[in-house]
């Protein structure tokens, strides 16, 4: 199975990047992930459902930990097709 999951930290500054979001672009360029997307609005990574759910995990634990005070995270089955369970 692969997942995709979405997310972002708060709170948002937009003049430098806090350090829970530091935090959470570390975690997640870290991973063993195939697909990686980071960005200052919302941030993106898909991969093995395992590493994925290692990589949430971490993310939670250590942006949480490093002041972010809402993560907000949907996370998706893909497969062959765009959105398509397996």
């Amino acid at each position: 199975m692969r997942l995709r999951v979405e997310f972002t930290t708060e709170p948002f500054d937009l003049d430098e990047a806090p350090a829970h979001a530091v935090v959470a672009r570390r975690v997640i360029e870290a991973a063993e992930l195939d697909a990686v997307d980071v960005g200052p609005f919302g941030n993106t990574a898909e991969g093995a459902a395992d590493a994925v759910l290692t990589a949430v995990d971490a993310l939670l634990r250590q942006t949480l930990q490093a002041g972010a005070t809402r993560v907000s995270l949907q996370v998706n089955v893909v497969g062959a097709g765009e959105g398509d369970a397996e």
